[in-house]
């Protein structure tokens, strides 16, 4: 059996089981408790890197329950946090420097309506799930990345690596150095999340994008508050599109919910298609926050929890080939978020309940390692497909033709294949990197200061994320070329990692002889993975720190 990396020779213990998940979030623990409900006999591992289910788990969140009915129909009576707060209001405005226009629920088809769903924190919805799985047998091993994919003399996928514990920074084991454990598996299912580091390796080794456009991302921000009880609609669901990012040419959206316990979750989704390389998307989210429609919630309120994660964007033409030889993407791993709706939670389990549906059938037939091709073709046939399909060009249609232009445009596709008079054109996409321009072709942009009570600095911000990482240990935020980081990223692109960053981890320091050094504050790090996407280059690559390190997200 070979490993890829090749990475020092260490003595491994081994687990076998029949499925190991590489992912604790929505789509992995959905796959775990149908792979129990087929067959509780199949032993089946659940991998989260986070310090418990739930620390990484970061959306608005406005669920639509249609995967939950189908995997636990009676999940309203189970003591389910998601069923606290059925959405009662639903809001669209486009905001100008000032004011709002609303619009009319009459322009949107219906499927845009949030009649029958749900609001409330995601991170608490994983956390239940994962009490279901458990009980039913599935074992959750949380603080346990995987940081290795095994495979077998054929190339096929047998298993994963979970991280070595007490490496230093230097590579030298320190005293309680553990090495990873072996996790043996008949097939393995990559719920990372948006850009996981070994779901970009199964991508590359396998050639997954073949036939599909590149993904496409956007840096959602987010916080929660405890707001004025007077001011507090439970249910009300609020989305915004316009200001503050129409003044610098960019795409994206804020919403604010109101969800149970007097509190609002609120933010600003950038799409990382900008080309402006002064732009601040944490920056703009602070702007955000002044405009009189939102500030008028929030005054008096207190924010409790910050956090930021990278969405995929790209819609139904970017979803990659999603079963190889003993393996499968699923959930964000593939991505499939429903842009308009503003949602992919409902998309992410059912991913992950196809995929159980497949590798159940395949261990009862007596294969093992094999590829589960019907789950891809499963998937294509299923009611994700004619969801995606709907709405595949609203997203780079508004990419190309902005924000207003864009949006009728987009309207029109999207009603037409509403009515099934759908045009016969699908959009493509560009890597969002390339859409990055020369700084000498703008101006800085002079962002307001924090005023320390509707925004805030960066840093004040992170300490809100709960982010905690173990000292003395590898950087797992890789530069492969620190040369052209100098010469392109900062002397073409002004240092545009400075600002993309929601964290604060990248900084470039002028030292005593004038040079310039890139520092990166890797403790910093939310696991948000626009650094991985954003940077010009391509020159930074994310990956997993030691088990357990990052942010601890309570309730987001």
């Amino acid at each position: 059996m070979s490993t890829e990396p090749i990475a020092e020779t260490i003595e491994r213990e081994s687990m076998p089981c029949d499925v190991v998940i590489v992912g604790g979030g929505v789509a992995g623990l959905a796959a775990a408790i149908r792979l129990k409900q087929i067959n509780d006999e199949i032993e089946v591992v659940v991998l989260e890197k986070g310090s418990e289910i739930g620390a990484h788990i970061l959306s608005g969140a406005v669920v639509d329950p249609k995967s939950l009915d189908e995997l636990l129909p009676n999940w309203r009576d189970m003591d389910c946090p998601m069923a606290e707060t059925p959405v009662t209001d639903n809001w669209h405005w486009v905001l100008t420097k000032g004011g709002k226009t609303s619009l009319p629920h009459l322009m949107m088809p219906p499927f845009l309506s949030n009649t029958g769903n749900y609001t409330g924190s995601l991170g608490n919805l994983t956390r239940w799930l994962a009490e279901q799985a458990e009980g039913m047998g599935v074992m959750v091993f949380p603080g346990f990345p995987a940081a290795e994919v095994m495979f077998n003399d054929a190339g096929a996928v047998t298993g994963v690596i979970t991280q070595d514990m007490g490496v230093a920074e230097d590579g030298s084991h320190k005293p309680d150095f553990q090495p990873g454990m072996e996790i043996e598996a008949k097939y393995t299912f990559f719920a990372e999340g948006v850009r996981g580091n070994l779901t970009k390796i199964m991508k590359t080794k396998f050639d997954l994008e073949a036939d599909c456009q590149p993904q496409v991302y956007g840096l959602g921000i987010k916080e929660v508050w405890d707001i004025d009880p007077e001011k507090h609609e439970p249910g009300r669901v609020i989305h915004t599109q316009g200001w503050p990012l129409s003044e610098t040419g960019t795409n994206g959206g804020g919403f604010l919910y109101h969800q149970a316990n007097g509190q609002v979750a609120l933010g600003l989704v950038t799409w990382l298609n900008y080309a402006n390389p002064y732009v601040s998307p944490y920056q703009e989210f602070q702007r955000w926050k002044h405009h009189p429609q939102i500030s008028e919630i929030l005054e008096g309120g207190k924010r409790v929890a910050y956090g930021a994660r990278a969405i995929n964007d790209g819609g139904w033409q970017s979803v990659p080939k999603l079963a190889f030889p003993g393996g499968a993407l699923i959930g964000c791993s593939a991505g499939f978020v429903n842009v308009p709706r503003i949602k992919g939670s409902h998309t992410a389990m059912k991913s992950g309940m196809l995929a159980a549906e497949s590798a159940a059938a395949a261990i009862a037939a007596g294969h093992e390692n094999t590829e589960l091709a019907d789950y891809d073709a499963n998937l294509r046939d299923s009611w994700i497909a004619t969801e995606l399909k709907k709405v595949k060009n609203v997203l780079p249609a508004m990419e190309k033709f902005g924000d207003d232009f864009g949006v009728i445009l987009g309207g029109i596709d999207m009603w037409m294949r509403t009515l099934k008079i759908g045009l016969p054109i699908t959009m493509d996409h560009t890597p969002d990197y390339k859409y990055l321009q020369r700084a000498d072709l703008y101006k800085p942009i002079d962002y307001p200061k924090p005023d320390g009570k509707l925004s805030f600095d960066r840093l004040t911000s992170v300490a809100f994320s709960f982010t905690n990482h173990a000292e003395d240990q590898p950087v797992h935020l890789k530069v492969a070329d620190l040369e052209l980081q100098r010469q392109s990223e900062l002397g073409v692109y002004a240092g545009p990692s400075n600002r993309y960053c929601p964290a604060g981890v990248y900084e470039w320091l002028e030292q005593d002889d004038g040079t310039m050094m890139f520092q990166i504050n890797s403790q910093n790090c939310v696991h948000c993975k626009t650094c991985d996407i954003k940077d010009p280059n391509q020159n930074i690559n994310w990956t997993t720190p030691e088990g357990g390190g990052g942010p601890n997200y309570p309730n987001m």
